[in-house]
Order: C-alpha cells, then structure tokens, then sequence
C-alpha cells in the first residue's frame, strides 16, 4: 500500500514538472516572440523614416543611409498607400501587385497582422505603411503550435505504454489466478476419482457411474484449461471430426431438450494441428453463446466441411441475431449483450483460434430475429 502510494506521488510529480516546464517553454516562446515583434515595429519606423528623407531629398541630401535602410529590408513585406491606394511596395511578390484582387487581399493580411504607421512625408501630406511578420516571425508563431503538438504525442505515447504495460500486469496477475484455481481444483477432483471407484464396487447402476465419470473427466479437462492460460499449448495433429464431435455431444447431453443439435461432418477423419483441451474450449464457448442467443430453445447446427487446404466449422443458431456493425466488435474483451457476464467468451476463442492455432474466426451471416453463423478456418494438417 505504501509503495503504491508513493508511486502515485511520484507520478503527480513528473506531470507537474512537465506541465511546468512545458509553460516556461511556452512563456519563453512569446516573449521572443514579442521580442522580435517589437524589433520588426522598430524597423519599419526606420523604414518611414527613410521614405521621408528621400522624398524630400534634394541635390545635396546625402541619401545613402536611407537607401541602405531600403536595401536591408529583405524579409519584412511592405505595402505604403496613400487615400488607400497603394503607391509603392517591397518583398511583394509581382504576381500579387498586379492582381487587383490579390493585392487587396493582402493589404488586408497586413492591416490584421500589424498596426500601420502613418507618417507626414511633407506639410499635409500622410501615407500609410502597412507591413507584415517575417518569414522567422511567422516559424516562431507557430513554433507552441508544433511543441504542443509534439507535447500531445508524446503524452499519448507514455499513455499507450502506461496503459500497455498495466495490462500485461493484469494479464500475469489473471493467468497466475487461473493457474492457482486449476491447481485447488485438482484435490477435490482426485479424491472424486477415488469416490468414483468405490462406488463402482457397490450394487449402484453402472449407467450412474458413467454419467458422473463424464463429468469428472470434464472437470479435469476445464483445470487442464485453466492451467494452460498463460502458456503456449502444444499443438499436435489432431482429427478435427472426432474431437469436435465428442465436445458437441457431451454438451448436447448436458443441455434442455428444447435445444434441438444437429450435426454433420465428413464420415473419413480430417487432421490439423491443434490443441485438444484448447479446442474443445472454443467449441464450447460458441455453443454456450448459441443457446444464450436462443434463450434456451431452438436449432442449433454445427457442420464441418473442408477444401485442398482448409477445414472449417461453422456454427448456426436460430438466436436473436446482431447487426452488421457488431461483427468485429463482438470479439473484443468486455463486450456483451447479456445483463450478466463479462464479455470474455468470444474473446478468449478468438484468442485461441487466431492466436494459438493460426486460424481464423469471424461471423460468417447474422440475420436480426433469424440467427447467426459463426465459422472457424483452420489449416488442415496435409
């Protein structure tokens, strides 16, 4: 607790500090930014001021360093107008001046971007000078624009991460409370076994026994279930006639008789690599979320068929149906249509199938009110 609790300060304390230094930056930034701003104002005053001397000029003004002024301006595009017309202009393109349209455009972008300087350049005489950011000016503007942008990504990359490795955690801590339920399991489960002998030694009808050997033996195939989460099953060439069809009539047996099964597969035995135990887990998790879509009561059809390279298991209900928009997200982990439940079934044989086996699952047709189909693509074993 106190470790987790340190941890948690600890975390507030680098968001702080990046949050703090992240709007240094950012004062930073505008202060350079008004900095130049102010620089460039300066500039164009000069600028002005130079316009005014050369108007006046006569033969013995020295105009060189208003003309060197001019000359320096190779950055900052400048527009003067006079009653608002523009008489002279420089670092504006020509394509813009002769364009009536352009020019009065841009005379506007200038008249946002800065305030004009009005100068008289003889008695009663005024221009205006209406000048624009630098290319530097404007790279420096939207320099916060990018750096938060850069900020947010980099966020959204810590958070992904965070979140990633919280879930594998979770993931450990799940597949070690699996493998531990697997192992309390497995007690009371031998000492059925031995229960199970006696009782086959008493005057009690061997049908009983069966039946409840059956169950038995279930329970030891979901603790061997259990105790793979976690691990990388073995996968081995397997008849994927048999091993489906002993799934499918246990849990036939098991369930209401208004559930009508149907079953129909090739009579020679098909082989791929899979994983018994694995297997019949995804078999029974579709069959389970087949009668759940029935409600208990309809026809349920599991057909096997095959091709040079690939054997497939589809899976006919008679349920409720979903929409098209369902198809990949009934999949994803937590997603439910039932009041109870965790959403972890389809997930887990998606899982199983894809991940484990190589295969493939998807909802093959859904019809609203009339059913689902749900079809398994595995490699066949040539």
């Amino acid at each position: 607790m106190l470790f987790s609790e340190r941890r948690n300060t600890t975390r507030w304390i680098i968001i702080f500090i990046s949050f703090l230094i992240i709007s240094l930056i950012l004062w930073n930034t505008y202060t350079f930014f008004q900095i130049f701003k102010n620089e460039e104002r300066l500039k164009m005053k000069l600028f002005a001021n130079a316009q005014i001397s050369i108007v006046n000029a006569n033969e013995n003004t020295d105009v060189e360093l208003p003309l060197q002024i001019f000359s320096d301006n190779t950055s900052i595009p400048v527009i003067l107008t006079m009653y608002d017309k523009i008489v002279s202009s420089k670092n504006v393109p020509d394509e813009i001046l002769n364009d009536k349209k352009k020019s009065t455009a841009f005379l506007k972008k200038l008249k946002n971007e800065n305030d004009p300087i009005i100068f008289e350049y003889s008695p009663g005489k005024y221009q205006e000078l209406y000048y624009g950011n630098s290319e530097l000016l404007n790279k420096l503007k939207y320099y916060p624009i990018a750096l938060l942008l850069i900020i947010f990504l980099f966020g959204a990359l810590i958070y992904n991460f965070y979140k990633s490795t919280k879930m594998a955690t979770q993931n450990k801590l799940w597949a070690g409370m699996a493998k531990e339920t697997a192992h309390q399991i497995g007690t009371p489960l031998s000492s059925l076994i031995g229960w199970i002998e006696i009782l086959k030694t008493e005057d009690i009808d061997p049908s009983i026994t069966a039946e409840i050997e059956k169950d038995v033996e279930r329970l030891q195939t979901i603790t061997d279930r259990f105790s793979k989460i976690g691990s990388v099953p073995v996968l081995e060439p397997q008849d994927i006639v048999a091993e489906t069809r002993n799934t499918y009539e246990y849990l036939q047996s098991r369930f209401s008789k208004q559930v009508a099964f149907s079953y129909h597969a090739p009579k020679e035995p098909v082989f791929a690599m899979i994983n018994s135990i694995l297997h019949s887990w995804t078999i029974e998790n579709l069959v389970k979320n087949a009668i759940d879509a029935m409600k208990g009561k309809g026809t349920l059809d599991l057909q096997i068929e095959q091709d040079n390279h690939y054997v497939k298991i589809n899976i006919k209900d008679s349920g409720s149906g979903i929409s098209k928009k369902q198809f990949k997200t009934i999949f994803e982990p937590g997603f439910t249509t039932k009041k109870r439940g965790w959403g972890l079934g389809l997930s887990l044989t998606k899982r199983i199938v894809e991940e484990y086996h190589g295969g493939k699952i998807k909802v093959l047709h859904s019809e609203i009110g009339k059913g689902t189909t749900f079809q398994i693509l595995l490699n066949k074993k040539m």
